[in-house]
């Protein structure tokens, strides 16, 4: 049976494995979530917060705990995937939906750095500093794949724009070409080979490094991470790009197969190796 597919975040949703009910409820999980926090829809949820003018605002419990589960993102990969960045974003030229950002554009604006760590919780309240604007795409459309894949009886998969969570296992490609068999976890790509722009003539992305505002320098195009769940795949996969040379490393110490592209080049860490020699075995 081939898989169904449908758009939503800004992207092909495929799902395998899903009776008529089980597609319908996935469909909704991802219209619920991208009603909720997409920063190009007025009426979002994320929207009203960012434009609250007091230090606290009352928010929906979903979008308290999908916050609460991005700063915990946040203190997890010390400040590098940070909730809190969606000014820099805006500054970069990011201020709409992506397919309305064709041709060249003014020169980026000026930014401004995360606050993540004055950010808190209380039941539905969210304090914050004025003015401050959430992006909750580091942990939204990772966290929808997981939730999707949970609404199947049996085995299946859900993929969302490099995102992917299979429930038994399933045959994965792979963007530098190639596949793998994932069982029962999550596989996550971030890169900037897909969502780049022009500002004042330079090339401008989304993954925007919370140590300076701006767009990262990583060395690397894209990376690949696996994990025990799509969200945790997605965080890691942006933490180790924001890290440059240090990211296979880091992978490595918390555990984490991980491959790396740039121009062509492949660098799997020692995980990523050792999984695809077991796999093998």
């Amino acid at each position: 049976m081939s898989p169904d597919r449908f758009s939503a975040m800004g992207a092909e949703v495929v799902v395998g494995g899903a009776t008529p009910s089980e597609l319908e409820a996935i469909e909704q999980l991802f219209a619920t979530l991208e009603q909720t926090f997409s920063r190009f829809r007025p009426d979002s949820e994320l929207n009203r917060v960012n434009a609250g003018a007091a230090e606290f605002v009352a928010a929906s419990p979903t979008f308290v705990r999908v916050l609460a589960l991005a700063l915990d993102a946040a203190r997890r990969t010390d400040g590098l995937v940070d909730p809190t960045l969606g000014a820099a974003i805006e500054a970069a030229g990011y201020d709409r939906d992506f397919a309305e950002l064709a041709g060249d554009g003014p020169p980026p604006r000026p930014t401004a750095l995360g606050s993540w760590r004055h950010v808190r919780i209380a039941g539905r309240l969210v304090f914050r500093y004025p003015a401050t604007k959430f992006d909750l795409n580091c942990v939204v459309k990772g966290l929808a794949v997981d939730a999707a894949v949970n609404e199947l009886a049996g085995n299946g998969f859900v993929a969302a724009g490099g995102d992917i969570a299979v429930r038994g296992a399933a045959a994965v490609g792979l963007p530098g070409g190639g596949s793998l068999t994932l069982r029962n976890g999550g596989l996550a790509t971030s890169g900037t080979t897909a969502r780049r722009w022009l500002r004042g003539g330079a090339v401008q992305h989304h993954l925007i490094d919370p140590r300076t505002g701006r767009p990262s320098t990583s060395p690397w195009q894209e990376v690949t991470v696996a994990a025990g769940s799509c969200v945790e795949a997605d965080v890691a996969a942006k933490a180790a790009f924001l890290l440059g040379d240090e990211g296979p490393a880091w992978l490595d110490e918390h555990g984490l197969p991980g491959c790396f592209r740039t121009a062509g080049v492949e660098v799997a860490n020692k995980a990523w190796r050792e999984a695809l020699e077991l796999a093998a075995a």
